[in-house]
Formats: structure tokens, sequence, C-alpha cells
């Protein structure tokens, strides 16, 4: 049970890690409670709460294994090389193509809401 207890110890030493060091992290962090708050106001129907926690919950997800990423490259080369800059390249363009996919969404979502 101790075993379990503290893997929830140390994803929130994940999470802490990522808001302290991230700035992009801190970014994601404001623009969902944005949008909740934004979804609250409009009141958002079930379905449409899903698609919006999926999204926030897609980019969270993809800007900590980013960060992970990171991390990993520059333990294990801390000096530059075009490859682990291409490695970190790489999964910054896949948080940018998870805040694109999220913000498309999104705008599907709240503009009806104002038209």
């Amino acid at each position: 049970m101790e075993r379990f207890l503290n893997s929830f110890i140390y994803a929130f030493k994940g999470l802490i890690y990522a808001f302290k060091t991230q700035l992009n992290f801190k970014i994601h962090c404001v623009a969902a409670i944005l949008a909740i708050a934004l979804g609250l106001f409009v009141h958002l129907s079930i379905a449409e709460w899903v698609w919006i926690g999926m999204c926030i919950g897609l980019v969270m997800i993809i800007e900590l294994l980013n960060t992970a990423v990171e991390v990993l490259v520059d333990l294990i080369s801390p000096e530059k090389q075009p490859k682990a800059g291409a490695i970190k390249d790489l999964a910054a363009a896949a948080v940018l193509i998870s805040v694109l996919v999220a913000l498309t969404i999104g705008l599907f979502i709240f503009i009806p809401k104002f038209i």
C-alpha cells in the first residue's frame, strides 16, 4: 500500500517540477483555467465538457512528456548535438500539434455559443 501511495507523491512531484520550471506548462494551465471558466459561463453540455476535458488532458500530457524528453536529453547529452536538438524539437512539435488540435476543437465548441 505504501508503494501505491508513494506513486501519487512522485506524480505530484512531477507536476510541481513542470509548473516550477516550464513556462509553457504554466501557460497551458492558465489556458485550461480560462477554458473551464468560459465553459461554465456558456453552460457547455456534457458532451462538450468531455471534448474540452480531453483537449486539456491531451495538451497537459504531451507537455509533461515533452518536459521529460527534454530532461532526459539534457542528462544524456549535456553538450549540444544535432540529434539531441532534433529529439527536443520533435517533442516540442508534438506539443504544438496537440495545442492546435485542442484550439481547433475549442473553436468549434465555443464560437457557435457567441453567434
